[in-house]
């Protein structure tokens, strides 16, 4: 399957993400993206800091993590995952060996359940050996 086949069926076309990204463990590439979802150089950069960080989660908790010119709170920050919230809406990052899948949700959609998808997709490419 090609990395967009995954952000098309995989992650948006559950319901649970309406927009969705897969970058380069390394944030240096953009893999897969839906059209109206950009995730900036710095932005991918500031994800792939923060991961290094969540051994120290406090740092992106208090300041909170942009994604796609939006600025979203930091809930949750370990060495896979990232949740963060902005209103209703939020975003789920998973860190698999090779690849960040960026997701994020309407606030139609249950936080857990588009958490449950990304981690689904996750742990598959994990599996997979990306």
């Amino acid at each position: 399957m090609s990395w967009q086949a995954y952000v098309d069926t995989s992650l948006v076309g559950t319901g649970d993400v309406d927009r969705a990204a897969i970058v380069s463990a390394a944030g240096d590439s953009v893999w897969a993206t839906s059209s109206n979802f950009k995730v900036s150089p710095q932005e991918m950069q500031e994800i792939v800091t923060a991961f290094k960080d969540t051994a120290e989660p406090k740092n992106i908790q208090s300041t909170g993590l942009h994604v796609a010119g939006e600025k979203f709170i930091v809930l949750k920050a370990d060495d896979t995952s990232i949740y963060g919230k902005k209103g209703k809406e939020g975003i789920v990052i998973r860190k698999t060996k090779q690849a960040l899948l960026i997701a994020h949700y309407p606030e139609s959609v249950q936080p857990g359940s588009a958490a449950n998808t990304v981690e689904k997709l996750g742990d598959y490419l994990v599996g997979s050996g990306y």
